[in-house]
């Protein structure tokens, strides 16, 4: 169904996003590493505390909820399914950035979850991160790399995958159950999406 021209009516206790779909399916050139006492660290398995913990101090300011309240069956399924990697962005010993990887279908890679936390927003760690996971991703045999970002991200999340080789190839828009109305996500989450119970 293709939304009329105009405004459409969310209704109360809903958040509305748009939805960029980006990909690359040749690999780019890397862009120069920034200065910085990061390294990049597989988490093999991933410990579901971890996975929680570092998914909502990354996640939490950007509205990111799909994996947030899900029960530790569901969240073990994912997180632990054939074709995901998972990793993490060490900073004097602590996870600030989190990387997964989906490689479950042949010949592509998604970026599923992708981001560093508040307090390095702007040092160069997610250049970093991007450079590494795209060393990753194109090390195996695959044809296209994709991500998806919305406007509830950093409002320079495109432009950031615009500058790491990624082209937009589709716009959606996504309507979603609000999550700090339910409890998955505190209420002041998000400050910059409001809240309209």
């Amino acid at each position: 169904m293709l939304l009329p021209d105009g405004y459409s009516d969310i209704p109360h206790g809903k958040i509305a996003a748009v939805v960029t779909h980006l990909e690359m399916t040749a690999r780019p050139p890397l862009r120069d590493d920034p200065p910085g006492a990061w390294r990049l660290r597989k988490v093999d398995p991933p410990a579901l505390d971890w996975y929680r913990d570092i998914y909502r101090r990354v996640g939490e300011k950007w509205l990111w909820f799909t994996r947030t309240g899900l029960d530790d069956s569901d969240l073990a399924s994912r997180i632990h399914a054939p074709g995901n990697e998972l990793y993490g962005l060490a900073v004097d010993g602590q996870d600030e950035g989190l990387l997964e990887l989906d490689f479950s279908v042949a010949g592509e890679c998604q970026l599923l979850y992708f981001g560093v936390t508040a307090k390095f927003i702007g040092t160069g760690a997610a250049r970093f991160l991007m450079n590494r996971a795209l060393e990753i991703a194109w090390s195996r045999d695959v044809s296209r790399v994709w991500v998806h970002t919305c406007t509830f991200d950093h409002p320079s999340a495109v432009a950031f995958y615009q500058r790491s080789g990624f082209r937009p190839f589709l716009r959606q828009i996504e309507v979603a159950d609000d999550p700090r109305l339910d409890g998955k996500l505190p209420r002041d989450a998000a400050r910059h999406v409001p809240v309209i119970a």
